[in-house]
């Protein structure tokens, strides 16, 4: 039977009652968007709330994390209400265009590690279904919602497969936004990358696009220094 809970240095996740368990993906981006000036931030499709606590962990900002699964939200609030930043982390249950449609504030960042399996054969098991594929939260639905959102100098901020990535540009073109910075994620050395973290805004900045890779093992469980130094803030043995 797997750990029911996944433990940090500041907080614990426990994630038995959600989908999507603990995983690099949720940590990756947790710990590499930038924080710098942000007093709100929103998490979209938050499930354990691992990302909304990394956050809060690196930012004095008050953080909204949303979810549609009512399930996750509960497991949320569990892990926040245990953690030293339960005063600044508020879960709502609810979808993302429900939620773009009432909301009264803006946001100066947006994370989320969204649904991303368009096509691909569905697990049986309803919640975990819905959190893994893309019916629920279309990527461009996800941009076009987020962007409403956007203060002005917000930046919007992904972790995608990269074989979405041709994708991912032909809704960034559709939206309006302009990728500001870009890092692209290999497993080992050697290896294709397999996913792509990318920010966003919502008006182009006059700096270029910064761009780079990030190698995270060297081998099995022995991971890279660079990956090292973006986690070690977290991880209890980095």
């Amino acid at each position: 039977m797997p750990n029911p809970y996944f433990q940090f240095k500041q907080f614990t996740i426990r994630h038995d009652k959600c989908a999507m368990k603990v995983g690099t993906d949720g940590v990756l981006l947790g710990a590499w968007a930038g924080t710098e000036g942000c007093n709100r931030i929103l998490d979209i499709g938050t499930g354990t709330g691992l990302i909304a606590l990394m956050l809060a962990q690196r930012s004095k900002a008050d953080i909204d994390a949303i979810d549609i699964d009512a399930e996750a939200c509960l497991q949320a609030e569990e892990n926040v209400e245990a953690s030293p930043f339960a005063g600044r982390i508020h879960v709502i249950h609810s979808a993302l265009a429900d939620f773009a449609s009432v909301a009264t504030r803006k946001y100066d960042l947006i994370v989320s590690n969204p649904p991303y399996f368009a096509d691909s054969l569905k697990c049986p098991d309803g919640q975990r279904s819905m959190a893994r594929h893309t019916d629920t939260l279309p990527l461009d639905k996800l941009l076009h919602d987020s962007r409403a959102l956007l203060a002005p100098g917000g930046r919007l901020a992904l972790i995608l497969p990269y074989d979405r990535k041709e994708y991912l540009t032909e809704c960034i073109r559709k939206e309006n936004l302009f990728p500001s910075k870009e890092i692209s994620v290999i497993p080992v050395p050697g290896a294709q990358p397999k996913r792509i973290l990318i920010e966003l805004t919502a008006e182009p900045s006059a700096s270029p696009m910064l761009t780079g890779r990030l190698t995270i093992e060297i081998a099995r469980h022995q991971y890279t220094d660079e990956y090292i130094q973006l986690t070690k803030d977290f991880y209890l043995k980095m």
